[in-house]
C-alpha cells in the first residue's frame, strides 16, 4: 500500500516511545492504593488521558487532583521507558514541518519521555493539556492539523491503540496501526497494520514533505 501525505502525526507512547513497563507500574500502584483492580484499568488505560481513565473507574474520587498527582509522578519516572526501534531513523527523514506528536499524556510528561530516549521535541506537540476532550474524540488530531495549517485528509497518523485510531478516524485522517501495546485484531480499524516502524518506507519530496510507502509482510 502507498499512502501519500503532507504530514505524519505520531502518537507517542507505543509508537515512538516504549513506556509500557512504566505506565503499567504507575497504574498498578495507583489502583492498589485505591482498592481497584489493576489489570482491569491497565487493559483500557493505554491511549487515553489519565483523567478519563480515572473518571471511568473512580468517579468517587477527586479525579482532577488525582490526575495532577499521577502526572507529576509519571513525569519524573523514566524507569522502563525506551526508544521504539526505527523511531529516530524515521524522524530524521522528515523536516520539522512534516511531523507532529499527538499524545494522551501531558506536556511535561511528553517532553520528559522524548528527551529521555533522545528524540527531538516537535514543533507541533498536542497533549492532554491542549484539549477538553481526549482520544477517542477527534479533538487532539484536529488541533494538530490546525496548528500545522493542513487539512485532516492531508495527514497520516501512526497509532497503537483503539482510542487513538478512533480519534484519527473521526478527525478524517488515514491511520497506520502499529502492533506494540495491542494485537492486530484490536487495530483492524486502521487503513493498514504493521508490526514495526521499520516497515514504513519513506521517499521525501524536496521540501521535506513525506510520501509514505507502507510495506507489509
Amino acid at each position: 500500500m502507498r499512502l501519500e501525505c503532507d504530514a505524519i502525526l505520531f502518537d507517542l507512547d507505543g509508537v515512538l516511545v516504549d513506556s509500557s513497563v512504566c505506565v503499567e507500574r504507575n497504574w498498578r500502584e495507583w489502583a492498589e492504593a485505591h482498592g481497584l483492580d489493576p489489570e482491569t484499568i491497565i487493559n483500557v488505560a493505554h491511549g487515553q488521558r489519565t483523567i478519563d481513565t480515572m473518571r471511568r473507574f473512580a468517579p468517587h474520587l477527586d479525579v482532577e487532583e488525582q490526575a495532577r498527582r499521577f502526572a507529576e509522578k509519571e513525569a519524573t519516572d523514566t524507569d522502563g521507558v525506551y526508544l521504539i526501534p526505527g523511531a529516530l531513523a524515521l524522524l530524521e527523514l522528515l523536516s520539522r514541518e512534516a511531523w507532529a506528536v499527538v499524545t494522551s499524556g501531558g506536556t511535561r510528561l511528553a517532553h520528559a519521555r522524548l528527551r529521555h530516549v533522545g528524540l527531538p521535541i516537535p514543533s507541533v506537540l498536542v497533549t492532554a493539556d491542549d484539549v477538553e476532550r481526549g482520544k477517542p474524540a477527534p479533538d487532539p488530531y484536529l488541533v494538530a492539523a490546525r496548528r500545522m495549517e493542513l487539512e485532516p485528509a492531508a495527514c497520516v497518523v501512526v497509532e497503537d491503540s483503539p482510542p487513538g485510531i478512533s480519534s484519527a478516524r473521526a478527525a478524517g485522517m488515514r491511520v497506520i496501526g502499529l502492533v506494540t501495546t495491542h494485537s492486530r485484531e484490536d487495530l483492524v480499524a486502521s487503513d493498514v497494520v504493521v508490526d514495526k516502524l521499520e516497515s514504513l518506507r519513506l521517499s521525501v519530496r524536496p521540501q521535506g514533505q513525506p510520501r509514505l510507502v507502507i510495506e507489509t509482510a
